[in-house]
């Protein structure tokens, strides 16, 4: 740092001043240079921060999968593709693998025939369907309740009258309505498909009580309900063979479009956007740069007349 000199005027002296140089605290942030107190505090954090880091994995690891649940697995479905649509055929047979096997036990209520007209069936197929069964209706004018043929607006029957019904049926278990199962579990159509092609016999040492059957991919790997579908279970009326995977495969699938009526149009319109962004977004982009910038950066002055 240079010297500073400073003259005084009139007495005759001059004051030299020496050089000086400023020192500037230096930081010293080491834990050895902290006191006692902090030291045990920041210890104390830090192992409470590991051990909580360390339940909480351990907490995740057990939540995420036991020793003997297995997650599904992710299966390449032909609907599953951001511009995929539904397989209608599958969706005309899966209808047909829950009237013939799913039916007897779990109900549709939030699903009316005329729903299936023109996605697997035609009106004219659909009104058959629906003048199989018999509803209750009434009362007419003598105050009477009657039964007649099903109709396009009545909504899929139920296998019991009420759910105490159901439960006495099945030793006490519950059937779960499928109007939205696929959206309710945990891994949508990849759990169902599982759940229903990995019966198997229990490993070594696990013991499982009479009336449940294990499965590794039900959440406690005991289950109430048999083995619902196997290799020729029933026969397609278009001719595919009905293998347990293929069976499995077209009740997903209708099970996927019933939770989701609106997933192909969803698709359809995500396209119609994204066709319609890439015409528009390059046109706000000109307008943006050329246009509008010009009248942003526009400076008014006001000249005064002179």
């Amino acid at each position: 740092m240079a010297a500073l000199r400073v003259a005084v005027s009139g007495s005759g002296r001059v004051l030299l001043s020496a050089p000086r140089t400023i020192h500037t605290p230096k930081a010293n942030m080491s834990f050895a240079s902290l006191p006692r107190n902090k030291k045990v505090a920041l210890t104390t954090l830090g192992v409470v921060a590991a051990g909580g880091a360390g339940l909480a994995l351990m907490l995740h690891q057990s939540v995420k999968a036991s020793d003997l649940e297995l997650h599904p697995p992710q299966y390449p479905w032909s609907h599953g593709g951001p511009l995929s649509s539904l397989d209608h055929a599958s969706v005309r047979r899966g209808y047909q693998v829950y009237k013939q096997v799913c039916s007897a036990c779990h109900s549709m209520e939030y699903l009316a025939f005329r729903n299936l007209v023109g996605v697997s069936h035609t009106e004219a197929e659909v009104k058959v369907i629906a003048e199989e069964i018999e509803v209750v209706d009434g009362p007419d004018e003598s105050g009477e309740m009657f039964t007649r043929p099903g109709k396009l607006s009545d909504y899929f029957p139920k296998p019991y009258p009420n759910p105490e019904a159901a439960r006495a049926a099945n030793n006490g278990a519950m059937p779960p309505d499928l109007s939205y199962i696929v959206n309710a579990r945990h891994g949508g159509e990849d759990y169902v498909f599982s759940l229903l092609t990995g019966y198997c016999e229990p490993p070594a040492g696990v013991s499982v009580r009479e009336g449940l059957y294990y499965n590794p991919y039900f959440p406690g790997q005991a289950i109430g309900m048999a083995p619902p579908i196997y290799n020729e279970v029933l026969e397609f009326d278009d001719g595919t063979p009905a293998t347990m995977s293929q069976v499995a495969k077209d009740v997903c699938t209708f099970l996927r479009w019933a939770a989701e009526p609106e997933h192909d149009q969803r698709k359809r319109m995500g396209l119609k956007l994204l066709m319609g962004s890439a015409i528009l977004v390059p046109l706000l982009y000109y307008l943006k740069r050329h246009r509008w910038s010009v009248l942003k950066s526009r400076k008014i002055a006001y000249r005064p007349p002179k």
